[in-house]
């Protein structure tokens, strides 16, 4: 037997401890910053429910409408809707200061609304090349510092969080697709209005996209918080841009 010199016993010994105390200050680092999440219990219960309703009730009827209605008049059903949004896009792009996003929705609206009658068509978009710019007042108060708060599922809408959900309010408030009762002009008057409207635009939208639900289904181990993180990454990335 070769007897190492006791030096390189201590040098080990050192190497060892200044290993652990990488590995207890990762540990520490990683505890800080693990997700905050103190909805998750009702959370995955949501998700579950959600999950239960886009098989067994959305899905069908998307099926069903998607073979009754011709693609291109799904196409100008989910046109016509992206333009009446214009009045949030506007606003909340103005309260971020990107007034040159402000005047080509607005250059938007204008052309579709006349030349693409009443947003039916988009030839701003296929013909001026002027894009969307979709901005909403959770995107605003995330452009001012305003943090996500805890993640919270929604009833049939999905995945949101506590700045997003409060900014809802605001946002309807400038869409003409209303839950709320106030004097100037909407499409819906009453909650059943609203609902109904929303259930049309939501099942033309998946009709339009069958597989992407089901695409993101397939890549989830585990289906809440995969939605949840996707989520969160994809707010984070609108906010930055």
């Amino acid at each position: 037997m070769i007897e190492q010199p006791s030096g390189t016993v201590i040098h080990e010994d050192k190497e060892r401890s200044d290993l652990n105390g990488e590995l207890e200050g990762f540990a520490d680092e990683f505890e800080v910053k693990e997700l905050y999440d103190p909805f998750s219990s009702y959370n995955r219960a949501m998700t579950s429910f959600n999950d239960g309703a886009y098989e067994y009730v959305l899905k069908p009827v998307a099926e069903g409408y998607k073979y009754i209605v011709h693609v291109e008049v799904r196409e100008s059903v989910r046109n016509f809707f992206n333009n009446l949004y214009f009045p949030t896009r506007f606003v909340n792009n103005v309260l971020q200061g990107k007034f040159h996003n402000a005047s080509e929705e607005t250059g938007r609206f204008v052309i579709n609304t006349t030349i693409g009658v009443f947003g039916l068509f988009d030839p701003a978009k296929v013909h001026f090349n002027i894009g969307a710019h979709d901005e909403d007042f959770g995107q605003t108060l995330g452009f001012y510092g305003v943090g996500s708060g805890p993640h919270i599922v929604l009833p049939l809408f999905g995945p949101s969080n506590l700045r997003d959900f409060l900014s809802m309010y605001p946002d309807v408030l400038l869409s003409p697709i209303d839950y709320t009762e106030r004097s100037y002009w909407t499409l819906s008057d009453t909650w059943f209005e609203y609902l109904s409207i929303k259930a049309l635009e939501e099942v033309n939208y998946i009709s339009l996209d069958m597989d992407r639900y089901e695409k993101m289904k397939r890549d989830a181990v585990d289906l809440y918080p995969y939605f949840r993180d996707v989520y969160e990454q994809y707010r984070k990335k609108q906010i930055e841009e």
